[in-house]
């Protein structure tokens, strides 16, 4: 989790999303900076085009509840079933985010706010 937080900076991270010529691995790397570091504004607009983009990419699936914060949560069968992976392969990449960004992915259904 520290090398990414202290591997970027803004200005690296803004520089690398204004090229047109670089790497999709650097690319994803400064915005997952941005997401977890970046100011708010930022990390409010790439929220908003992550979740645009989710439902672009993946107009089934749809968030079952949302977090205290108003982060959007989903079924993890759903998100299993949708990538075409196991639900144990689902959980298991979800905690290796929640370790690799220090940011908690995973929640009961007793912790979210229900989408009717």
């Amino acid at each position: 989790m520290d090398d990414i937080k202290n591997f970027w900076t803004l200005e690296m991270a803004m520089a690398v999303l204004e090229n047109k010529t670089i790497d999709s691995k650097t690319w994803s790397e400064a915005v997952e900076w941005l997401l977890l570091y970046g100011p708010p504004e930022i990390r409010d607009l790439l929220g908003q085009a992550s979740y645009t983009a989710t439902n672009a990419c993946y107009p089934d699936l749809r968030p079952t509840g949302f977090t205290s914060d108003g982060e959007p949560c989903y079924n993890i069968d759903e998100i299993a079933e949708t990538l075409g992976i196991t639900r144990e392969e689902a959980i298991e990449k979800m905690m290796e985010m929640e370790e690799n960004h220090g940011l908690r992915h995973l929640f009961d259904d007793d912790e979210t706010y229900k989408v009717n």
